[in-house]
């Protein structure tokens, strides 16, 4: 099996568990991909890549805000109702995308404004989405953070194949493991959209 969009690599969490066999990979390739989708579920995004078109509704005339892009192809607008998108923008023209300071960050974009004379669409009794994209959806590249606290949940995912129950038990001692885990919870805090449980 192959990991799909995994935030860490089979040979990192191999390295960090110092294993050289590949008796348990199909294993550790499960627990990666597991972890990773984990980790999208608890910030409310993903940080991998992916192309799609997308239809929205604006938030105003002068702004429109969508799930994290790494690049934006287009934007088209339907400007009267039909669920024709006729109306194509030019980025730095029509549109501007924001944050302005995405390529100092690494960080996605999140937003567009209107800066030419065009304006977004608003929703008045439209029964379709006025605004159309297509972007490269997803983070330019995995934070260091994200790749880091995959490794971690990977390897609790693994451990977690020997703990019946959740307790993990060491002659005399017996240890409860967690549900969770305060590192990959720092970890991951900068990343977390606000609002997402």
């Amino acid at each position: 099996m192959a990991i799909t969009n995994g935030y860490a690599t089979l040979a990192e969490v191999k390295a960090v568990l110092r294993l050289t066999d590949s008796t348990d990979d199909t294993l550790l390739e499960n627990t990666i991909e597991g972890a990773s989708r984990r980790i999208d579920g608890y910030c409310g995004t993903f940080f991998y890549q992916t192309a799609k078109v997308v239809n929205l509704y604006p938030i105003n005339e002068y702004k429109i805000s969508f799930p994290d892009a790494g690049t934006v192809t287009y934007i088209k607008t339907d400007n009267d109702g039909d669920g024709v998108f006729e109306t194509t923008w030019t980025v730095n023209t029509d549109y501007q995308l924001e944050p302005l300071d995405y390529a100092l960050q690494n960080r996605p974009y999140r937003h567009a404004t209107a800066v030419g004379a065009k304006t977004f669409p608003i929703m008045q009794l439209r029964k379709a989405p006025g605004v159309q994209i297509s972007a490269t959806w997803g983070w330019p590249s995995i934070p260091d953070d994200v790749r880091e606290a995959c490794i971690l949940l990977s390897i609790r995912g693994f451990a977690r194949y020997n703990a019946a129950l959740g307790v993990i038990g060491f002659n005399d001692m017996a240890i409860q493991v967690r549900a969770i885990d305060p590192d990959v919870r720092d970890l991951l805090s900068p990343y977390r959209k606000l609002g997402v449980a």
